[in-house]
């Protein structure tokens, strides 16, 4: 069971911030697109950083706590999941405060829940 501790961890964090989805009416997960802008380039910023430490010897994972699913560089499954569910979980906050608080961000106009996304 230990080598599932890391999933376990990023279910948990999914798990405890995704009700916001329909509870608050966030609509992170309906503007795909704008999700995806948002967090793949953070992927692939910390995926190329971690391969880089790496190949330095500067990082390593323990693979008793990891699922044992290592891409090429030694890089595990569980941590290039990490860098995809963290921002998640941050957007998802991030909408719900901006929710309660009825303010628009970014290029949407106030009261225009889906702009940007057509």
């Amino acid at each position: 069971m230990r080598h599932l501790a890391y999933l376990l961890v990023l279910a948990g964090c999914l798990g405890a911030a995704s009700w916001l989805e329909p509870v608050l009416r966030v609509h992170v997960f309906r503007r795909w697109r704008r999700l995806l802008l948002a967090v793949v380039p953070v992927v692939i910023v910390f995926v190329l950083w971690d391969l880089a430490a790496i190949a330095a010897g500067h990082w390593h994972f323990d693979p008793a706590q990891t699922t044992g699913i290592v891409f090429p560089g030694g890089l595990p499954l569980d941590e290039v999941l990490f860098f995809a569910v963290v921002p998640v979980c941050a957007i998802l906050g991030f909408e719900a405060v901006r929710a309660v608080l009825d303010k628009p961000a970014g290029d949407e106009l106030a009261g225009d829940e889906l702009a940007g996304d057509e």
